[in-house]
């Protein structure tokens, strides 16, 4: 059984997942195209983390971000390699989109690598669409910008 909740980063569990994001990303990018967010910065008041659980065994995370303009960014976005196939990425997507809408956000954005297809074909599964680069990020020939605005409706079943 898959569980998401929100709980503190500052696990064992979270750290190892971070740690084998981080590798993964590296391996795929050059540093300069990796934006991860560091434990401190998952553990503000702004951030909301999820850390998804199959049989207690903490096996994937991903965190909101509320930029305080009425915009999200999804960040951190993480499922354990022995622990895909089990649609765990769509269980975290679907509380992320729900805080998203309690929340009261317009929009939630991400940035994601273009080398990464799952993750592309979750996002556009969830109606996200491309855009320009925002925030602080820059034009990447390696990175994809998207995001999709929030309704009511917008919860996948």
């Amino acid at each position: 059984m898959v569980t998401v909740s929100i709980e503190s980063p500052r696990q064992a569990g979270v750290i190892r997942l971070l740690e084998a994001s981080d590798d993964y990303a590296a391996s795929l990018y050059p540093a300069a195209s990796n934006h991860p967010l560091d434990l401190e910065t998952l553990e503000k008041p702004n951030v909301t983390f999820f850390i998804a659980r199959r049989d207690d065994e903490i096996v994937g995370c991903c965190a909101l971000v509320d930029s305080g303009d009425m915009t999200g960014e999804i960040k951190r976005m993480f499922v354990d390699p022995s622990a895909r196939g089990f649609k765990i990425s769509k269980q975290m997507m679907d509380k992320l989109v729900l805080r998203g809408l309690e929340m009261r956000l317009r929009v939630i954005r991400l940035e994601t690598g273009i080398y990464q297809p799952e993750a592309i074909k979750l996002y556009r599964g969830y109606g996200f669409q491309e855009i320009e680069p925002f925030g602080a990020y820059k034009a990447d020939p390696l990175s994809l910008f998207m995001e999709k605005e929030l309704s009511s409706t917008t919860v996948e079943q």
